[in-house]
């Protein structure tokens, strides 16, 4: 899933190949290299592990968030570092998997989100989502951004295991749904806790597969999307032309300073 981050020509300490593409060809899909100021300062006071500098967990959190910009944020897969394009594969929750240009097409949040209920029974329709339109909805729904961070590290190259944590606040409006006063925490085996803080996070385990050069190869991510549903589900519906209103001004507030999962 995206964290969400405004652009400018600079790096970052947690994501590579920012600040040595600012110059290059790279296409960037909102003009140049995001910033994720926000988004780091919610990481930063929000983590619950910081890894020592050098560690595998380190390492591998900060590849999958380096993965996760370039997804978000170029638009060829050409321009990707992170990844190796032959063999890339995407696998969610046990799904067939997705080639790299066919995750890039689709979308981050429509790839991890895509449900194979019927669609009565469906409360995100990804198949009914563009790339701009599900980032727009998140992007809204979380203004701060939604930080994510490795929990643990329980295997080393080639093949990474590990357990991750994904969290924002909940202040805007998410499919015709308010937010709430609620804090909603998702662990991982189904555990549901609130107290009144407007807060969003779930828990999920992944697996990568790697090369020699710590590109990845094949991407596994296992999580229950109900647990984050259940949460941005829960506020009243407000009319369409408040939606409507609060979303657009979100997202050109956004564009303006653009685009942070």
């Amino acid at each position: 899933m995206a964290e969400e981050a405004l652009i400018r020509e600079a790096g970052d300490k947690y994501r590579s190949f920012l600040h040595d593409e600012a110059e290059n060809i790279t296409q960037w899909r909102h003009g140049g290299p995001p910033i994720y100021d926000s988004v780091n300062q919610l990481f930063e006071e929000g983590r619950t592990k910081e890894w020592p500098k050098g560690s595998l967990e380190e390492v591998v959190q900060n590849a999958i968030k380096s993965w996760e910009m370039e997804l978000s944020h170029k638009t060829r897969l050409q321009d990707f570092k992170t990844i190796n394009p032959d063999k890339f594969k995407l696998i969610v929750n046990g799904r067939e998997g997705l080639s790299g240009e066919e995750t890039l097409r689709i979308g981050s949040y429509n790839v991890l989100l895509k449900s194979s209920l019927p669609k009565e029974f469906q409360y995100y329709k990804a198949d009914e989502e563009t790339f701009e339109s599900s980032h727009d909805a998140f992007r809204s729904a979380l203004p701060r951004g939604f930080a994510w961070e490795v929990l643990s590290v329980y295997s080393g190259p080639p093949v990474i295991s590990f357990k991750f944590r994904h969290w924002g606040f909940f202040e805007g409006p998410f499919k015709g749904h308010a937010p709430t006063d609620e804090k909603v925490e998702f662990y991982g085996f189904g555990v549901l806790k609130t107290s009144t803080e407007e807060k969003v996070e779930f828990y999920g385990f992944g697996v990568l597969k790697v090369d020699e050069s710590l590109r990845a190869e094949d991407v596994e991510v296992y999580y229950d999307p109900a647990e984050l549903f259940g949460g941005l589900l829960k506020g009243a519906l407000i009319s369409p032309c408040q939606s409507e209103h609060n979303t657009v001004n979100t997202a050109t507030a956004t564009r303006g300073c653009p685009f942070s999962k």
